[in-house]
């Protein structure tokens, strides 16, 4: 597990602008008809980095800030996939992301005086892993090169290297 970041109320604000522009992209990309290097255009806007062509981003596609998300060559991610990118999203070659998966890397405080405030941590998928339909991956996570997460897991842990995991909340149940 990564460590948390502590995000306060100032630094959102100071952040609205990259996310309004990012908001606006998304609309126009998950509400208009696109060939598909129109897509891979507008994604490496919001990413604010080129999309491999390679890479297949099926529609629609979330985010919520967008300039923290890296994805890698031969990437496949699936349609109604989300991801709350402010801690930092990072996706390995050849990794595969199930449709509707959540990637979330945003965890607000506890304590109710700050609940505005968040917690960050990055989530790192590595190479060739996948992650199958409706996960959840929660801040802080790796997912382990040639992992596999089965659908509908919710990972609060790391998944180490050749693992299969599955479940809620995610457990080892074999290795490859």
């Amino acid at each position: 597990m990564q460590e948390m970041t502590r995000v306060d109320m100032q630094q959102l604000r100071d952040l609205q602008p990259v996310i309004d522009q990012n908001q606006r992209l998304l609309q126009h990309l998950n509400t208009m008809p696109h060939k598909p290097c129109e897509s891979r255009q507008l994604i490496s806007e919001i990413i604010g980095q080129p999309v491999s062509a390679d890479t297949e981003i099926r529609l629609p596609f979330y985010s919520d800030f967008g300039h923290h998300i890296q994805i890698g060559t031969g990437v496949f991610i699936n349609a109604n996939v989300t991801m709350v990118d402010l801690g930092g999203i990072t996706i390995e070659d050849s990794a595969l992301i199930g449709p509707g998966t959540s990637l979330i890397t945003v965890n607000h405080q506890i304590d109710p005086k700050h609940r505005r405030e968040l917690n960050i941590s990055p989530i790192h998928v590595k190479r060739n892993a996948w992650v199958g339909a409706n996960v959840t991956v929660l801040p802080g996570v790796t997912i382990g090169e040639n992992a596999v997460v089965g659908a509908g897991a919710v990972v609060t842990r790391d998944v180490p290297a050749h693992a299969v995991v599955v479940g809620v909340p995610a457990k080892v149940v074999d290795h490859i």
